[in-house]
């Protein structure tokens, strides 16, 4: 089979897409020949049978120092928005021979601005989606595709007989347990991971590490990802203000984007896995973490689809940082026996219904 995958970006050194990276690569696996169309090409290492077209938005980026300003702006993004539409149909037109089926991840508009044409060339259609909002270009594109892959039932929240729960894509081999025991009488380390935007409540993790300082539990909290957008960067300064209001710069560490090629490291240095995302769908963090053997304590209602019976210890209601004080707290009391017993629990759930390998093999038994 030969495929067609349109994504947003491959960059192996990415801190949010680098795991796509796995993606393509697992693809390659079952293909005998894989093209890939992304808005940004970075650096990568794949198989001799993967070929990756960018639609050039890399070369924009290293012209950014250039700035114009008022209507030469304006033409210049009109121009550059051009040019990518312009590269995207020369190559699903040039490569129409090179490929059976395409796969898209996430971004429906690719599906939007190629689906009727790959209707006309009877290519089969798949389109990766896994969020809890459903905006209305997924509904359109819904009209253009054969399938449409998500992780559990609330990865993808409209009516569809077209949706087709694969599970996430773990390479569990990667993201493995460094140690079976926590460090006793140390300070107990947690760790979220994402971008710093609003939408994740990073100021609930916050409130919840000074409740446990005030009990006199030592813990510490590394926060690992960036504030990219102006909002986003808004929200980091307030982030910053409250841990020094509570004076907790011993306990809080932004640690910044960390490539998810080097993710693993940091999750099997820490003790458990926090988080306070509403997302509605089953962030891969949680999964890589389980991996690990953490313990994984959130408020996301899809994290219940993974958790089985350790839902009463490790979820808590929204915006409660009591409450997710209180599930920390019972984590750091467990027994060694039994924190070991509940990481490999957690990791068994990854391996069975979530590893990289019976991911792709699904999703490629659909598309053909």
């Amino acid at each position: 089979m030969k495929l067609l995958i349109c994504t947003q970006k491959v960059d192996i050194n990415d801190d949010l897409l680098g795991f796509f990276h796995s993606w393509i690569a697992e693809f390659a696996k079952n293909c005998e020949q894989v093209t890939v169309v992304c808005l940004y090409k970075g650096e990568y290492d794949l198989p001799e049978n993967v070929d990756v077209l960018s639609l050039g938005k890399e070369k924009r980026n290293q012209e950014s120092g250039i700035r114009n300003k008022g209507i030469a702006q304006l033409l210049n993004c009109l121009i550059v928005k051009l040019l990518y539409f312009f590269n995207f149909y020369k190559y699903i037109w040039h490569e129409r021979k090179n490929y059976d089926s395409v796969f898209v991840h996430m971004n429906s508009v690719y599906v939007l601005l190629g689906g009727l044409f790959w209707r006309m060339w009877r290519k089969k259609i798949g389109l990766w989606y896994a969020h809890g909002y459903v905006p209305w270009e997924l509904r359109v594109a819904e009209k253009f595709v054969d399938n449409i892959f998500t992780s559990t039932a609330s990865g993808c929240r409209m009516k569809s007989d077209k949706i087709r729960i694969v599970g996430q894509g773990i390479d569990f081999n990667k993201f493995q347990i460094n140690s079976k025991f926590k460090i006793q009488n140390s300070k107990f380390n947690l760790i979220t991971i994402g971008r710093i935007s609003p939408v994740k409540d990073i100021g609930i993790l916050i409130k919840a590490v000074d409740v446990l300082v005030k009990k006199g539990i030592n813990v510490k909290l590394d926060i690992i990802g960036k504030a990219g957008l102006v909002e986003q960067r808004e929200y980091y300064k307030f982030l910053q203000e409250l841990v020094k209001e509570k004076k907790l710069e011993n306990n809080i560490n932004f640690a910044g984007a960390v490539p998810n090629k080097n993710i693993a490291k940091h999750l099997q240095e820490a003790d458990i896995f926090v988080s306070a995302s509403q997302t509605g769908s089953l962030d891969k963090t949680f999964l890589e973490a389980m991996a690990c053997g953490l313990p994984v304590i959130g408020c996301n209602e899809a994290l219940l689809a993974v958790l089985g019976d350790y839902e009463k210890d490790l979820f808590y209601a929204i915006g409660d940082f009591n409450g997710l004080s209180e599930r920390i707290k019972g984590v750091v009391d467990l027994s060694g026996d039994d924190y070991v017993r509940m990481g490999d629990d957690l990791r068994k759930v990854v391996v069975d219904r979530h590893g990289l390998e019976n991911f792709i093999k699904k999703i490629m038994a659909i598309l053909k």
